[in-house]
């Protein structure tokens, strides 16, 4: 069952280059939205001018070797192990969200412009990575909206309280999970599995056109803000700041005793 092609057998009443087209289009609203976004909140421009003011406040140099070697760090822990996250089930859940995304639109656009109907049959592996992507957000993405995100209760705020940063999980759990029934309604052969392909796709157009008020672009400015971060760490440039924010255990008990009043 999940070594089939779900997007093959829209060919039987879709032409293939009309999903191809919708993948692009997808594309050019992530790199567009992207754009608006920094232009209009001005994030490249904040980022430049605080790299800028940490430079000069930095007491040494930090030399080309050094700064591949924290390039690298930045990559390794805060990018591909998602370091930033202290708490362990935030960081897990996170880890599978991410993963199972970039899994799930890679092997989407692979089997929809190199797979796309039956008479070019994808390897089944591409299939079921396909499968595995999407339960992966899933699991990650729920876990996170029910069990994770419910700790913001403890800061007096109401666990239903939605904000347009909340698009991107919610129209990324809402794609995934319309597309895993709609793909098994259709190896089933369900009539229903035309209903849900088509809220599939809304809820994917929402993922991908939604990046200006969701935290979608926020995945590009994370790396570069945490190469920065690293950076000024090492030129001392961090060493000017308060005691408390060089050390995290005292805010965050400062926190817990100001939830107590």
């Amino acid at each position: 069952m999940f070594a089939s092609n779900p997007y093959a057998a829209l060919s039987a009443f879709i032409p293939p280059y009309v999903m191809q087209v919708y993948v692009v289009v997808m594309m050019i609203l992530v790199v567009v939205g992207t754009l608006y976004d920094v232009l209009h909140k001005k994030s490249a421009t904040y980022f430049l001018n605080n790299w800028r003011d940490e430079r000069n406040k930095g007491t040494q140099s930090v030399g080309a070797g050094k700064l591949s070697s924290l390039a690298i760090q930045t990559v390794v822990v805060d990018i591909l192990a998602s370091g930033e996250f202290c708490n362990v089930r935030r960081r897990i859940a996170h880890l599978l969200t991410m993963y199972g995304f970039l899994v799930y639109v890679t092997t989407t656009a692979i089997m929809v412009f190199w797979y796309p109907t039956p008479s070019t049959p994808a390897p089944a592996i591409l299939s079921q990575l396909w499968f595995i992507g999407a339960m992966m957000v899933c699991l990650g993405g729920y876990w996170f909206w029910f069990f994770i995100r419910a700790d913001v209760a403890a800061e007096g705020r109401s666990p239903f309280r939605i904000m347009y940063a909340d698009l991107f999980i919610l129209s990324l759990l809402a794609s995934a999970t319309l597309g895993l029934i709609w793909a098994c309604l259709q190896i089933t052969g369900n009539s229903w599995a035309n209903v849900f392909f088509g809220l599939h796709v809304v809820a994917t157009t929402v993922l991908f056109g939604s990046v200006p008020w969701s935290k979608f672009a926020h995945m590009f400015f994370k790396p570069a803000a945490a190469f920065e971060k690293r950076v000024s760490a090492e030129s001392g440039s961090r060493n000017n700041l308060p005691a408390p924010a060089d050390k995290p255990e005292i805010l965050g008990r400062a926190r817990q005793r100001m939830r107590q009043y």
